[in-house]
């Protein structure tokens, strides 16, 4: 029993200690970019186009522009400085969020799946993301903007340690 605690112990809330890859910042700001991109060229367009609310639609183009422009500066080097991620023989600690915090454990023993996923602008920047299915009714655990390479071993190393790991993840 006195064992048992103790093993208990290590598995603990705490910080996790990796930073995410730097380009993830970037990866970050391009994905603001794009995604201020679309709304601001179709208001700019409808308000060359659209004569009566030339004036409201263009100056909703301009604000969002401003709001999308200010928010690609700031919060990719905020969650940059927030989101951590560790891998223990015991348990993946990560930490995410830039307003609400969340900071997550999975046990080795509840972990089901590792997946690696690299869409299109992860590729871009040589990035990938691990996700780390459980039996928890939370979902999933993302750790996001890694290292293409690291992500792979990372996955791999996960696999390892969850195959060599008692339990049965449910």
């Amino acid at each position: 029993m006195r064992g048992e605690n103790a093993e208990r112990a290590e598995v603990r809330l705490r910080p996790p200690n990796n930073p995410l890859n730097e380009r993830a910042v970037t990866w970050w700001r391009t994905q603001w970019l794009v995604t201020t991109a679309v709304p601001v060229v179709v208001l700019g367009v409808l308000g060359a186009l659209v004569t009566p609310a030339r004036f409201w639609l263009l100056v909703a183009a301009g604000i969002v522009a401003a709001i999308g422009l200010a928010c690609t500066a700031f919060l990719p080097i905020w969650w940059f400085r927030v989101h951590r991620w560790e891998v223990t023989d015991d348990a993946v600690y990560v930490r995410t969020g830039a307003f609400w915090q969340e900071w997550r454990i999975a046990p080795m023993s509840r972990i089901q799946t590792v997946d690696t996923v690299r869409g299109p602008l992860e590729q871009a920047f040589g990035l990938a993301t691990v996700t780390v299915t459980t039996a928890s009714s939370k979902g999933a655990i993302r750790i996001e903007g890694l290292d293409h390479e690291l992500a792979a071993e990372l996955a791999e190393r996960l696999t390892h340690i969850t195959q060599a790991t008692p339990g049965d993840a449910t």
